[in-house]
């Protein structure tokens, strides 16, 4: 799968994004080593600590299914700036894949490429 095949389907997943509040839509597609692709959007809650990441509602589904290497995630969102995942979702990935691809993109069909480990360097372990 390309790269390009790989943000579509994250395109795809954001139009899913329950954002009431943000109207900011983000989706995510997961890649496992096996070649495995899980989808996530974002689903905002009115309590705001409950609402759940695009990456992390990829990683949990992916997990669900007994999925735990992970190849890379692309991460879009129709924005002016660059689709970073947060630190909590950096942290989330990192339990499984530090050094997996991270592709961040923004309006445009523009993205950048980044590992895991470059975006959280000093993780917490145990």
């Amino acid at each position: 799968m390309t790269d390009r095949e790989l943000m579509l389907m994250a395109k795809e997943a954001s139009l899913n994004a329950y954002v009431p509040y943000s109207r900011f839509a983000v989706g995510a597609a997961l890649e496992c080593m096996d070649g495995k692709v899980f989808t996530g959007c974002n689903v905002e809650n009115a309590a705001l600590g409950d609402t759940i990441c695009a990456e992390r509602t990829a990683c949990v589904k992916a997990v669900s299914e007994g999925h735990k290497d992970f190849r890379r995630i692309a991460i879009y969102a129709d924005s002016e700036n660059w689709c970073t995942p947060c630190g909590s979702c950096r942290q989330f990935l990192s339990e499984f894949s530090p050094e997996m691809e991270v592709l961040c993109a923004k309006a445009g069909g523009r993205y950048v490429s980044y590992k895991l480990s470059e975006l959280m360097p000093h993780t917490f372990n145990f």
